[in-house]
């Protein structure tokens, strides 16, 4: 593992991108003992200090582990898909509020990797996964149910179906799409939406899924997202024209 001392790069990052390369090609396995900060700081050329830094760095990433005791130190860290989940949904949650993602864009990558999930979760979903599904379209359905509340059991209901699919890999990619992006839409659709058109849709989807047809359960989700779309629509022409009135 080397740095270079003349890069403009912080040192401290040169070292955890040289340490997260390592576990990356496996030179660093898992549960192996990283060497002390110490050792470390001999072996870069820089200040225990600066190897702290590094450390730390690779901690926030789930990369590494500190045991304290006789034994302890710093390990490679078995990193699971659900550790990374956080990650996932705060890295997509800022790419959304910071580059100015339209909502066309969001709505259309968030359904179609949703559809993805669709045959998966028809073919795998257990009774477990319909229960929660079922149980979010109940209450969402609740009288004086509050919109921060429906929205709340509207990411539930659409977590359900992904977890049905039962592919972490899938799980992972989507806990951005679910959690980052039908948040978004929510906040920007939920004064228009019709609470029992979705209600609707979202048994019919569970419906399917209970009936493994994977076919009905896609077209429910096009719909779906079709409707996201037009409520968009109807917000933003809406916005649109009262702005041009206060002008």
């Amino acid at each position: 593992m080397k740095i270079d001392p003349d890069s403009s790069k912080d040192l401290s990052a040169q070292i955890a991108a040289a340490i997260r390369d390592a576990i990356i090609s496996g030179k660093l396995p898992v549960d192996e003992r990283l060497p002390s900060e110490t050792e470390l700081s001999e072996q870069f050329e820089v200040s225990r200090s600066t190897v702290r830094e590094a450390l730390k760095r690779l901690a926030a990433q789930s990369l590494i582990r500190t045991q304290r005791g006789a034994t302890g130190g710093a390990f490679v860290n078995r990193l699971r898909f659900e550790d990374a989940y956080g990650q996932q949904i705060t890295t997509s949650t800022l790419l959304l509020s910071m580059n100015s993602v339209s909502f066309r864009t969001a709505c259309e990558a968030r359904y179609a990797l949703e559809r993805a999930c669709a045959p998966l979760a028809a073919e795998r979903r257990t009774a477990d996964h319909l229960a929660t599904m079922r149980a979010e379209a109940h209450r969402q359905a609740q009288p004086g149910l509050t919109d921060e509340a429906f929205c709340a059991s509207d990411v539930a209901f659409h977590r359900a179906l992904v977890d049905a699919a039962a592919n972490p890999v899938l799980s992972y990619q989507l806990a951005g799409a679910v959690e980052a992006m039908q948040p978004l839409m929510n906040m920007i659709t939920f004064s228009a939406r019709d609470r029992a058109t979705i209600i609707d849709l979202h048994t019919q989807i569970a419906n399917a899924l209970d009936q493994h047809d994977a076919e009905t359960a896609d077209a429910l989700l096009v719909q779906l997202s079709d409707y996201t779309q037009s409520l968009a629509e109807s917000v933003f022409a809406a916005r649109a024209a009262q702005k041009a009135d206060v002008t």
